[in-house]
């Protein structure tokens, strides 16, 4: 987690199940402010980040399979139209990253991930913390926790205008 940096919006949820992980994502896709975000995902293997990231990621109108990015570290989708805007035309470019396997945090640089992170689109960030002090200040992080009841607690946390607008 960023520790160095001041939150603006410390908000906590309970993700009961699948559907209110689904709701929570489907309720993110609405806001304006998404398709130019930097979203961090935290939390242990199994605790769903990804299949938070595949919620999102359909909400906003992605089709077919989506394939986590564990091995390939990222997999790129554009968007003509967003599902929850039909009728508009223009392009988003999302980006899904998945750090698990860096070994060393300058496998971000010498991948040439800056010029992504310098572009406009939406990036969901698994794994954040091994590309250490390379990325940018999150707009928004998501820690998931799992529970001994299958649940998971979530802590959202905005970093910048753009990730209060999106918890608000």
């Amino acid at each position: 987690m960023i520790t160095d940096r001041h939150p603006l919006i410390i908000k906590n949820m309970t993700w009961q199940d699948e559907t209110s992980t689904a709701a929570f994502a489907h309720a993110l896709a609405q806001q304006p402010s998404i398709g130019n975000a930097v979203i961090e995902l935290h939390g242990d293997l199994g605790a769903g980040k990804t299949t938070f990231a595949r919620h999102l990621l359909a909400s906003l109108g992605v089709q077919g399979r989506i394939k986590s990015p564990t091995y390939a570290v990222v997999e790129p989708y554009t968007l003509q139209t967003c599902a929850q805007q039909p009728g508009h035309n223009w392009a988003m470019a999302i980006w899904h990253f998945d750090f698990y396997r860096f070994n060393d945090p300058h496998e971000w640089e010498e991948a040439g991930f800056r010029d992504i992170f310098a572009s406009s689109g939406l990036k969901l960030v698994e794994w954040p913390q091994k590309a250490g002090a390379h990325l940018p200040v999150p707009d928004l992080v998501i820690q998931i926790e799992l529970q001994a009841n299958e649940s998971r607690f979530i802590t959202l946390t905005a970093y910048t205008p753009t990730g209060a607008e999106l918890i608000s």
